[in-house]
């Protein structure tokens, strides 16, 4: 039955939006990137991205990361700079201590911004994160 289906609460993994120079373009690139704040590694990473609005939508994006070691973050994809207009949704999934977790992480449109900018944890950078 539904009702005894346990569902942890996510918490200590974030999600975070960085603008950073890219060496080979010579440009500011966006970047998004999954953070474990944990003190346990975190494993079988799955995102799956995808950008919308009213009348629009990208393709779903699959990223199978794998794990992510305790205090440390992975790259998952670039965004371009069009992409900002839109909402930006993370699917996130990952095992940790036995147990299946999930969480969607939804960047509103226009709230990707350098105004925005704040300390991410763990990468010691400056970014737009959500917890």
């Amino acid at each position: 039955m539904k009702e005894d289906i346990e569902i942890p609460e996510v918490k200590g993994v974030y999600v975070a939006v960085v603008k950073e120079w890219n060496e080979e373009f010579l440009a500011q690139d966006w970047n998004s990137y999954i953070i474990n704040d944990l003190d346990t590694a975190i494993e079988m990473v799955l995102v799956v991205t995808k950008g919308y609005d009213e009348e629009r939508k990208t393709s779903l994006l699959r990223h199978g990361i794998g794990k992510i070691e305790a205090k440390s973050f992975a790259k998952i994809e670039m965004l371009q700079e069009e992409l900002l207009a839109m909402n930006n949704e993370f699917s996130v999934t990952f095992f940790a201590d036995n147990k299946l977790y999930d969480k969607k992480y939804i960047f509103e449109k226009h709230t990707i911004t350098e105004n925005a900018f704040k300390d991410i944890p763990v990468m010691n950078q400056q970014g737009v994160y959500l917890q």
